[in-house]
């Protein structure tokens, strides 16, 4: 009996130990290496796939001791997603404070800026000269409503065939920075929020007054990026809101320059008679009222002016040509005919 019970003895200690020894191996670091390993935890990835991620990738033995280690611990459930950067060797302890505090590797990124006034052929223009989009990918994509999830504002763009680009003026001027490999529509999509993100920076009563004054936001973009592309003393931004809306409520056509410029496709020094009598919808010499859409970026202040004008009487204004970048206000035809003489003195000065 005793031999009996020495020898069952030794095969329970033996079983132990041997069992001792698997779990032990199968939980001690990995051989050490000076190369790191990156792996990519998904959103949402139960801790035993992350184990079988960290084995696959050499960063543990046993995925499955891993996990019931996991368990035992009460770990796993903090785990954060992204791509991490571990080396071989490193603890179990190690490995989980990494993914428990989420010290991933830094994505690659890239900085554009997008001055105010930008049209969006020309944003089209500059991604692809910095190499940062395809100008016809993002064309397609500024021009396909399906891939437009940034703004809830840009979901109520009219459906007008007359737009040159449905989302000329909703594409915030701003400085960004962006994953690498962002595509054309990730670049939009980024713009677009941040549209929405400076228009919440506008007074609370903002929404309010804009219905109360009868505008839809796409009508006040459109006079914002009027002010925008006319103005460049912010001072002067909500006397030019308030030109435009006077002559809006004459049913006086705008006559706004800035849209020949736009309609033309580019900047002239000086517009002949020819280019003011181009038949388009965006003519606001040939037609009154508002063009169809914005014709630019506008910025916060020209936004702000254009939804809060001054009160003024004046229907008519002309760049000094001072080298001010200043302008001169009239009441009446016959003030800005002067205004306009005075305005050449100075260009012969």
């Amino acid at each position: 009996m005793l031999w009996s019970f020495l020898i069952a003895l030794g095969l329970v200690l033996s079983v132990a130990g041997g069992a001792f020894l698997y779990v032990w191996n199968g939980l001690r670091p990995t051989a050490p290496s000076g190369t790191p390993v990156r792996v990519t935890i998904d959103k949402g990835m139960r801790a035993q796939k992350v184990a079988e991620v960290l084995q696959a990738s050499g960063l543990i033995r046993d995925a499955k001791l891993f996990s019931g280690w996991l368990k035992l611990k009460g770990e796993g459930a903090r785990f954060q997603a992204g791509v991490y950067e571990l080396t071989p060797g490193m603890t179990r302890e190690e490995i989980v404070d990494k993914l428990n505090h989420g010290d991933i590797v830094a994505a690659a990124t890239f900085r554009f800026t997008i001055p105010e006034g930008f049209t969006v052929q020309q944003i089209a223009d500059r991604l692809a000269q910095a190499g940062q989009a395809k100008k016809d990918a993002f064309l397609q994509a500024a021009a396909n409503p399906a891939v437009w999830s940034g703004s809830v504002w840009a979901a109520q763009i009219p459906q007008d065939a007359k737009l040159r680009f449905p989302l000329e003026g909703y594409l915030f001027p701003e400085t960004y920075e962006m994953r690498s490999g962002s595509s054309e529509a990730d670049i939009i999509n980024r713009m677009l929020a941040e549209l929405d993100k400076k228009l919440n920076q506008l007074p609370e009563d903002w929404q309010t007054t804009m219905q109360e004054r009868g505008l839809t936001l796409h009508q006040l973009l459109t006079i914002a990026s009027l002010v925008e592309r006319e103005v460049v003393i912010d001072d002067e931004r909500p006397i030019v809101a308030s030109v435009i809306e006077n002559r809006l409520n004459k049913k006086m056509p705008l006559q706004i320059d800035a849209t020949i410029q736009y309609l033309l496709g580019k900047q002239k020094e000086k517009l002949t008679q020819e280019d003011l009598k181009v038949d388009s919808p965006y003519n606001t010499y040939l037609h009154a009222g508002l063009p169809p859409g914005p014709i630019a970026s506008p910025s916060l202040k020209s936004i702000e002016a254009a939804l809060y004008p001054d009160k003024t009487d004046y229907y008519y204004y002309v760049t000094k040509k001072d080298g001010t970048n200043g302008h001169l206000f009239a009441v009446t035809y016959k003030q800005h005919q002067r205004n306009i003489q005075l305005s050449n003195r100075n260009v012969k000065k």
